[in-house]
């Protein structure tokens, strides 16, 4: 009764429902977004049997102060969190893109660079660099974004090729992307992480202007590093100590588990599972400089949807 792994509501001016990875996303008359983060914790795109505590809390809280301490930068689609696990927000036309950005050599990246690439999404980096190395500048690697199934790099120039942004509007994402990152990497570096690499979302209105969408800065869409002994890390080559979901992902690594096929999912210990949890809730504590609260509640499916019911009643 304390995790959220799947919902199966039937909303006022309900006109669908779309279950991602991680959340169920709840359309109200066409216009409006219910969000709803589950405790489901995915990896290599697969969505594991196991629910992670608390963690669909901490994601929506965490994205609901990054969003809200960007908001001089790109407005953004949220309107209200009426629960823990709930942001409500304007539906948007997405841009079929995401905008990743990294500022050192790490997970997706490092992978590719040891099996021999030198550049990533069209961007070219050096030879000699070692895992978890910062770059000189930070990189943009974009993304598709896959309804289902994997999502594949893409270059900047076969964005524009596909017709998928125009230069203008490519430029214009590409320089809020960084802004974006700067923002985060100082709030990272006042609470003693590094900010390693993240992705963004955007949208479009019916007017045509841009805005940041889906969530920010949380353990499922960034990697972050302590800023105590990450050099001394890189220097022996030993990998940081992290406050991401690619602890999780290294773990399956570890179990001879990528989501290739062929390849058994490992067993999902209770151990694993708490460790998983804590180490989100330790981001939260750090990353919002507050204590995290865990909801407590003898039935959190029935509590989530009055609180959702009682704001659209509004």
């Amino acid at each position: 009764m304390n995790s959220v792994y799947k919902t199966d509501f039937s909303f006022p001016g309900q006109t669908s429902k779309y279950q991602g990875k991680v959340r169920d996303v709840y359309t109200i008359k066409d216009d409006i977004l219910v969000i709803i983060a589950s405790d489901r914790i995915s990896a290599f795109d697969i969505v594991m049997p196991k629910s992670v505590p608390y963690k669909g809390q901490v994601l929506n809280q965490i994205s609901i102060e990054m969003l809200d301490s960007t908001k001089d930068i790109i407005d953004n689609w949220l309107i209200s969190s009426p629960d823990p696990n709930v942001s409500i927000g304007h539906k948007l036309k997405p841009i079929k893109i995401e905008m990743v950005i990294r500022g050192y050599l790490s997970g997706h990246a490092d992978r590719l660079y040891k099996s021999g690439a030198r550049s990533i999404c069209g961007v070219k980096m050096p030879d000699g660099l070692v895992s978890n190395q910062k770059f000189d500048e930070p990189i943009i690697t974009p993304s598709t974004k896959a309804d289902f199934g994997h999502d594949e790099d893409i270059s900047k120039s076969d964005i524009l090729k596909k017709n998928i942004l125009s230069i203008d509007q490519y430029e214009e994402v590409e320089k809020i992307t960084h802004k974006l990152f700067q923002r985060g990497s100082k709030i990272a570096e006042e609470r003693g992480l590094i900010l390693v690499d993240t992705k963004y979302e955007f949208g479009y209105d019916n007017k045509n202007r841009l805005y940041l969408i889906d969530e920010i800065h949380t353990p499922d869409s960034s990697r972050y590093f302590y800023i105590d002994g990450y050099k001394e890390a890189v220097n022996k080559g030993i990998p940081p100590k992290q406050l991401s979901k690619e602890f999780f992902r290294q773990w399956l690594i570890n179990n001879d588990f990528q989501g290739k096929e062929n390849q058994d999912l490992p067993e999902i210990t209770d151990k694993i599972v708490d460790d998983v949890s804590n180490r989100y809730i330790e981001l939260f504590n750090l990353i919002t400089g507050n204590t995290f609260e865990p909801r407590k509640s003898d039935n959190i499916l029935k509590e989530i949807e009055g609180n959702i019911i009682e704001f659209l009643s509004t």
